[in-house]
């Protein structure tokens, strides 16, 4: 018996093997949208899955229509990285952006973390969906740092690009007040309060910003933050800005990060 109704899914799109879908989502009450990418050849052993999360004023659509995802991921696994299945879900599509947290109405956290995974699980059987990986980019950062470090014990690894440190870098950005994003209460909505609360069992963790960006100082921060904590995690600095030049170059780093993960649980 499904979990879910009205799931509707595309062909793979000419190009980039891209599928659309669509189906109601329990967390969102309404319908909720993702794109879903994996690579043509793969063994028969499970798929690992990436969550990847857009930023403001964003869609599922994102990553593979502007970030490029799909060709790059297809040529570095055509390289000999270890192929894993890509999902790129809408946010919810709340005003500016719902953070991937839980709102009155609904709950975007639930939609990542329960109803992507699950309605994957049955569309794809051929996909790993009981633990995955979380990634990001600015308000996406965001919600793969907060989420991945709240379940620690679901997410394999997490990486972040031009990451929204916290719900005051949000707020410039959006319309909505910031207290609106804090429904769930305060804790909840902090990355610190999940890094301190979790920091025996966190995945590894990395993230990256542009040293022309405008949130680098508060991506220092949050390294500071945890070197001060004892946090293993890779911070690295690269030249750009907040834009999809600089994504489309970095996002390199989380599909090396991923692939390099898997292969060493493959090896062990």
């Amino acid at each position: 018996m499904t979990r879910f109704r009205n799931v509707v899914l595309s062909e793979p799109l000419p190009g980039s093997g891209v599928r659309l879908v669509t189906f109601d989502s329990p967390a969102l009450r309404r319908r909720g949208e993702m794109s879903v990418w994996l690579p043509w050849k793969h063994k028969d052993e499970p798929l690992p899955l990436l969550i990847l999360l857009h930023g403001v004023y964003g869609s599922h659509w994102n990553w593979w229509a502007l970030g490029k995802v799909p060709d790059t991921a297809g040529t570095m696994i055509a390289a000999g990285s270890m192929p894993f299945a890509i999902v790129m879900p809408s946010d919810g599509l709340w005003s500016d952006g719902s953070g991937y947290v839980p709102h009155r109405d609904f709950d975007a956290e639930s939609w990542v973390m329960e109803d992507v995974p699950g309605c994957l699980a049955e569309a794809f059987p051929q996909i790993r969906t009981n633990v995955f990986y979380l990634g990001g980019l600015s308000m996406g950062g965001y919600g793969a740092l907060r989420m991945g470090m709240k379940y620690a014990g679901k997410v394999r690894g997490i990486s972040a690009h031009s990451a929204v440190t916290s719900l005051e870098d949000l707020q410039p950005h959006v319309i909505e007040p910031i207290e609106a994003y804090r429904f769930s209460g305060p804790d909840n909505t902090e990355i610190a309060h999940w890094a301190r609360t979790n920091r025996a069992n966190l995945p590894p963790i990395r993230f990256d910003c542009g040293l022309d960006d405008a949130l680098l100082a508060s991506n220092r921060a949050l390294h500071a933050m945890l070197v001060e904590q004892g946090i293993p995690h890779e911070y690295e600095e690269f030249d750009g800005g907040h834009t999809w030049e600089y994504w489309r170059t970095y996002v390199r780093r989380t599909l090396r990060f991923v692939s390099e993960l898997e292969a060493h649980t493959a090896h062990h």
